[in-house]
């Protein structure tokens, strides 16, 4: 009560924040007058002056009101449009490292341009992060008209750029891309072995567009680099076969995980089919030797059960394409992990892609966290402000409207079923038709888009369906959702990014009717044309009430709702909109009180009939309150176990940087070899116990295969009765005093080439086998919690002595390469390049919404190849090779050496094979 009292007269925090702005906008605004007297010439001139003040220890937010001031009057000039004071506050929030929440229509896009200059004038890079391709060469082309005439480069990142296009545009001052795009560079990045190579400068400060869509939505999927393994498409198939034949009551599914998992009765029912096809070995399904079994199978009852067709995925030329379940948006080239995709590649008949293997991979929580400085905007972020703290540390700021929203919303309608609420909007879209008023319609499948396009041409209404289907004509139909008349079906509105002008786009027509008209009279007197066609009808949609929004169903998430809602009422325009639901709603059936609704509208509801009730629009915010809880539970969950990796993943790659930027690794190799050989005579000898207790035979045969030493261990204990630690010195001494032999035969400089080539090698060959571990591990560390055991803890002690095991086995490794091997370089070594990699987002726990895009680019070539059993992201090399496959060639290692490549044979028999 007091509270409120004194909210009423002192407002909320939010709004007194707001209002200490206002001075620092008096202090940009106090530039005008002197900055509209400047020439072109002069306004330019202003950005070198500005970085000699930061040069001379002048910080940032002691230049801003002038270089906000900049910023709005080259705007004037490029644009014809001045900054308002909101968007000003808009621009200090996000130099702040916070989120701007601002309405749909408030010019978030030239908004964004006042932190970006400020923020690059340092010269250390500043990164605008889009949702799609699209939004990120159109804010990249025209923002960089602006930043352009004020003297800063623009650079952009989208897919199938090379590697000096990319290098080129992360220099530039100002840099546009998508998380995706981003992210997958970082990894690629840490997986070269030249800093030359590398692509991605320091970061710095970047600025997330839709920051509740990348930094909320999309949070629960991390960015995964895979490689594939081996085929085995035939075992999906038949796999496939078998669980078409299972009925209903053979499995249990739960739509709100999208788990399922089979009856006792769906069990032995399986086991009998697979016995029958020769895929169960015994008759135990659940037996170790059929662990693989188990897995294709769990997956093929979710792809064949769980996943709908024209909803979770569409088949488009002979390919299964994922639909992002938030935006609509058909996902190319990405792809379901653990063998899902596949699973469902097998239902739909189609060609069955090979599953890949995590070669390197992160959680958009940890990316974004690395930038010094992070900030969004958006229209919908206050539902998600805790998340926003408590993950990224940043404060929801609501910047006020620069004129009050006059749109109206009304309460929700509800009916029995879905053909009655259909029934009712296409109604609604006939009458609101026929009076001009432009209608946009928001559903959450391309089922539900096309149930109602066949309503409404029942109805006679002619209409356009934007959904996956016709993702390249996205924002053109977009753009024209305001014509007097239109009515536009979209499947989810979040992060269109193309703002519903009403009476049409200018702009976008402009583009369409005169692509082939070259520059001339005749252009200037159609685009005239069509600036007072767009100025009348805009004028008859504000007469007939502006846009007017309809929403089929409630979304699990209040922002999708918001975000929708929020397409109407731009700018102070008059708009409508209006929710329809019924109890065959999927909130509602799932996560809604079924009993309560189902008695209460069975009894009291005649078909056709509808209700209107606070009570049930309460209702219905409770449940989805109660789902965005449980999503932020799993993306927490996501960063707790990606927290643990990111430790390991921050040592891994400091550690390939320090061995890249370093001239010699000689030291760190001395110091492998060392700590081999201690652990080595540690295990055979160890301290304090007597000679006849060690594994003498044990210890000769691994020095003799690590080091290529044969020593006299034996001599050593009868002539001198020696303890471990000279065992331990006089090896060390031996392998030291070889190791300086063998290079004084060659040039050191080649040697220190070889070194750090099989160190980086060594280093991602073993971190990549640790993530198939940790993955693995993630996978079944929750069964712990049957022991009344933190999973989360187990896997962090157990990651742990995973990593510390994995360290291990790379000092062991490089010491045993560099020992066996002896150089030969006849002629320079024709460099190799790494084959494209596959990308993908992709959720840990269930293999859900993840993806694989393969704008993967060449990367690294690199001296002898890859020193490993398989170059990364390809299959192990046949033995009897020829000398192109085998990575060896040029090194002169015996024929009766173990063979680098770690399979345990002899050279001779496995990469050294004659052919």
């Amino acid at each position: 009560m007091l509270g409120a009292l004194v909210k009423s007269i002192f407002g909320s925090s939010n709004e007194r924040y707001v209002k200490s702005l206002d001075k620092v906008v008096a202090q940009i605004n106090a530039f005008e007058p002197t900055f509209e007297a400047y020439s072109d010439e002069q306004l330019a001139a202003q950005t070198p002056r500005l970085r000699e003040l930061i040069a001379g220890g002048a910080t940032l937010d002691q230049i801003l009101p002038e270089a906000f001031a900049t910023v709005r009057e080259a705007s004037k000039r490029v644009f014809g449009m001045r900054h308002f004071d909101v968007q000003l506050i808009g621009g200090i929030v996000l130099h702040r490292g916070e989120i701007a929440e601002m309405r749909t229509g408030e010019g978030k896009t030239l908004v964004a341009t006042t932190a970006t200059y400020l923020n690059a004038l340092e010269g250390k890079g500043v990164h605008v992060v889009t949702v799609n391709d699209y939004l990120a060469r159109r804010d990249a082309e025209q923002m960089g008209r602006l930043h352009g005439f004020l003297g800063l480069t623009v650079g952009v990142i989208v897919p199938n750029l090379n590697e000096f296009e990319r290098r080129e545009a992360y220099a530039a001052d100002i840099t546009y891309g998508t998380n995706n795009e981003f992210g997958f560079d970082y990894l690629r990045d840490n997986m070269k072995h030249e800093r030359s190579q590398m692509v991605q400068r320091p970061f710095n400060f970047a600025i997330v567009d839709e920051v509740d869509s990348i930094l909320i939505d999309e949070a629960r999927t991390p960015l995964i680099i895979s490689g594939p393994t081996d085929d085995k498409s035939e075992l999906y198939v038949q796999v496939d076969a078998i669980v078409k034949q299972l009925l209903p009551e053979d499995y249990e599914a739960d739509e709100k995980t999208k788990n399922i998992s089979l009856t006792e009765d769906g069990v032995e029912k399986a086991e009998r089919m697979l016995e029958a096809a020769g895929l169960l070995e015994g008759s135990n399904l659940y037996d170790v030797e059929n662990t693989q079994v188990v897995h294709h199978l769990d997956q093929a009852l979710k792809a064949v059960v769980m996943f709908k067709r024209d909803t979770d995925y569409i088949v488009k030329d002979g390919k299964v394409v994922i639909i992002d379940e938030f935006t609509g948006r058909m996902m190319d080239g990405r792809r379901w992990s653990n063998g899902l995709h596949q699973a469902v590649e097998a239902k739909e008949g189609v060609r069955i892609e090979p599953e890949n293997q995590t070669l390197a991979s992160i959680t958009f929580q940890n990316y974004f966290r690395m930038y010094p400085k992070l900030s969004g905007m958006t229209g919908t972020a206050a539902t998600e402000a805790a998340e926003f703290y408590d993950i990224y540390k940043m404060n929801v700021v609501t910047i006020p409207t620069n004129v009050p929203v006059m749109r109206v919303d009304e309460e929700d309608e509800f009916y029995k079923n879905t053909l009655d609420k259909f029934a009712a909007i296409a109604k609604l879209i006939r009458e609101k038709n026929e009076i001009g008023q432009p209608v946009l319609v928001g559903t959450v499948s391309i089922e539900k888009s096309e149930l109602l396009s066949d309503f409404l041409n029942k109805e006679g209404v002619k209409h356009s369906v934007l959904n996956a289907r016709f993702h390249e004509m996205e924002a053109h139909i977009v753009a024209q959702a305001g014509s007097l008349g239109a009515v536009t079906i979209a499947t989810n509105m979040a992060g269109r990014g193309t703002d519903i002008q009403l009476g049409g786009n200018v702009e976008f027509r402009v583009e369409d009717e005169l692509r082939d008209v070259p520059e001339g009279p005749e252009r200037d007197e159609a685009i005239a044309r069509i600036k007072a066609e767009v100025a009348e009808q805009k004028r008859l949609v504000l007469a007939a009430g502006g846009l007017c929004v309809i929403g089929t169903e409630r979304h699990e998430s209040r922002r999708i709702d918001n975000q929708l809602r929020g397409r109407s009422g731009r700018q102070g325009d008059p708009g409508l909109s209006k929710f329809y639901l019924c109890l065959e709603d999927d909130l509602l059936r799932i996560f809604g009180p079924d009993t309560l609704f189902a008695k209460m509208m069975n009894s009291n509801l005649a078909d056709g009939e509808a209700i209107g009730s606070k009570w049930l629009s309460k209702a219905i915010e409770t449940a989805q309150k109660k789902v965005e809880a449980r999503n932020y539970e799993v993306r927490k969950q996501v960063v707790e176990y990606d927290d643990v990796m990111n430790d390991q993943r921050k040592v891994i790659y400091e550690q390939r940087a320090d061995i890249m930027d370093a001239e010699a690794v000689d030291d760190v190799v001395v110091d492998m070899r060392h700590d081999t050989i201690n652990a080595l005579v540690a295990d055979a000898c160890p301290q304090g116990s007597y000679p006849e207790h060690w594994n003498v035979q044990g210890l000769k045969e691994r020095v003799l295969e690590t080091l290529n030493l044969d020593i006299p261990l034996e001599a050593w204990i009868e002539e001198d009765g020696i303890d471990s630690e000279d065992v331990e010195q006089r090896i060390t001494e031996l392998a030291d005093a070889r190791m300086a032999e063998k290079m004084a035969q060659d040039d050191p400089a080649i040697w220190r080439q070889v070194e750090k080539s099989i160190l980086l090698d060594r280093l991602d060959h073993y971190w990549k086998e640790h993530l198939a571990t940790l993955d693995a591990l993630r996978q079944v560390v929750f069964l712990r919690a049957y022991a009344q055991k933190q999973p989360i803890n187990e896997y962090k002690q157990e990651a742990f002595s995973l990593f510390e095991r994995m360290l291990d086995s790379i000092r062991e490794d490089v010491t045993r390469i560099i020992a066996v091997s002896e150089l030969r370089m006849p002629e320079p070594a024709q460099l190799p390049e790494l084959p494209d990699f596959l990308t993908g987002h992709i959720d840990p726990f269930t293999g859900l919404d993840d993806s694989q895009d393969g704008d993967g680019s060449s990367l690294r070539p690199e001296l002898f190849g890859t020193l490993a059993g398989s170059p990364q992201g390809t299959t192990a090399s046949a033995p009897g090779a020829d000398a192109e496959s085998n990575p060896w060639a040029d090194l002169a290692i015996s024929r009766n050496a173990p063979c680098p490549c770690g399979s345990g044979n002899k050279y001779k028999h496995c990469h050294g094979a004659l052919v």
